[in-house]
């Protein structure tokens, strides 16, 4: 089984593409539904970080307001609260990579030969790019993350400019990331465009895993 980590900065359509993937045959599991799940209440993770950020994060029915629990993580505009998205990344990663892990040996026993895809945007920011295969970086235009941010969550350009802004600071350039890469899919063309690469990169894998067996 070949291994992949998928990654790319905020609102590059690391998911669009996952799903091309997946339509194609691969396995595909992300890290932002495993982090979802390990946040409810009653899980180690939720406790903790309740514990460390307080209260004030929650919802009146004791569930996590991401939102909030963002403008703590990541800090205001101006530095008025500093930024404290290392600290929630240091009880959230290791069992996020755990659950990771065991997903991958699961897909490996049940699809030796198939491909399983982790979609996760801090795989070199956390230092976990050596645990995949190959590693796939989605990239677009700096303004078109601005407008897909907007249009996903409903507010205002200027808004989501300052989202973008603020989540970018804590992620490794795309330049960087690209030196890294293995394959890098540009996804600021049509979805067509995007896709005919998704299958080019497809292909090189499945010939890749075959070659493993």
């Amino acid at each position: 089984m070949l291994k992949v980590g998928l990654t790319g900065g905020i609102a590059s359509g690391k998911s669009v593409v996952g799903e091309m993937f997946v339509k194609l045959g691969a396995h595909l599991i992300r890290a932002d539904s495993i982090a979802h799940d390990l946040m409810q209440p009653g899980q180690a993770v939720y406790e903790e970080v309740v514990r460390r950020f307080g209260r004030e994060i929650l919802n009146p029915d004791s569930s996590v307001n991401r939102t909030r629990l963002a403008s703590v993580a990541f800090g205001t505009p101006g530095g008025s609260v500093p930024p404290r998205v290392k600290e929630l990344n240091s009880i959230v990663h290791p069992a996020v990579v755990k659950r990771e892990d065991e997903w991958m040996e699961e897909v490996g026993q049940r699809d030796p030969a198939g491909i399983a895809i982790v979609e996760a945007a801090l795989i070199l920011e956390a230092g976990v790019a050596d645990r995949f295969d190959r590693l796939i970086v989605v990239t677009c235009r700096p303004e078109q993350r601005v407008e897909r941010l907007a249009a996903r969550l409903v507010i205002s350009e200027e808004a989501a400019r300052a989202e973008v802004t603020r989540r970018m600071a804590a992620q490794i350039p795309d330049d960087e990331k690209i030196k890294a890469a293995d394959f890098v899919i540009d996804n600021s063309g049509s979805l067509d465009a995007t896709e005919a690469q998704v299958r080019r990169v497809f292909a090189a894998l499945r010939e890749e895993g075959a070659q493993k067996e």
